[in-house]
């Protein structure tokens, strides 16, 4: 028989806030606790996590105040700690998350899931700069998805 050790998860303070104004109350795609799943998924620490919904406005100036970048984006992570607790903002654009989805014929909710596990990966410190930064987070990322029964993101859909 084999020993099974129990790896008690992380501890999660997660805060998701929408921007009511743009979005409307009822923007989400997906309940709060399946939020709160795929940023546990992801965590290799304890975190303090701030999950906002934003719309095209807010999306663009941030892109523009903290990346340089004058166009709204899928998700900025703003990590502000990795050590002793990992503390972070990740900030999603959903019409950008909509478009994104419908362009490369992707369930939304797998979209969402995939730039959730993203920022979460890049709260923990990577990121994405060179090709083998790249190829580590990617294979994290699809590691993780596939524990949703999410397929490869990076793949192209099957024609």
């Amino acid at each position: 028989m084999k020993n099974h050790i129990s790896h008690p998860a992380h501890h999660l303070s997660l805060q998701v806030q929408i921007d009511e104004d743009t979005l409307g109350i009822d923007a989400l795609p997906v309940a709060r606790p399946q939020l709160r799943r795929w940023v546990q998924a992801a965590l290799r620490a304890d975190a303090e996590i701030v999950l906002r919904f934003v719309g095209l406005e807010e999306s663009q100036v941030l892109n523009h105040q903290y990346r340089g970048k004058n166009s709204p984006t899928n998700v900025l992570t703003f990590d502000y700690a990795h050590e002793p607790i990992v503390q972070a903002d990740i900030v999603i654009c959903l019409p950008v998350l909509e478009r994104e989805a419908a362009e490369q014929h992707k369930p939304l909710r797998n979209h969402l899931a995939h730039l959730v596990i993203h920022g979460v990966l890049h709260a923990h410190g990577m990121d994405h700069l060179t090709d083998e930064e790249a190829a580590d987070m990617e294979a994290a990322e699809v590691a993780l998805l596939k524990r949703f029964r999410i397929r490869d993101p990076y793949q192209l859909p099957e024609e």
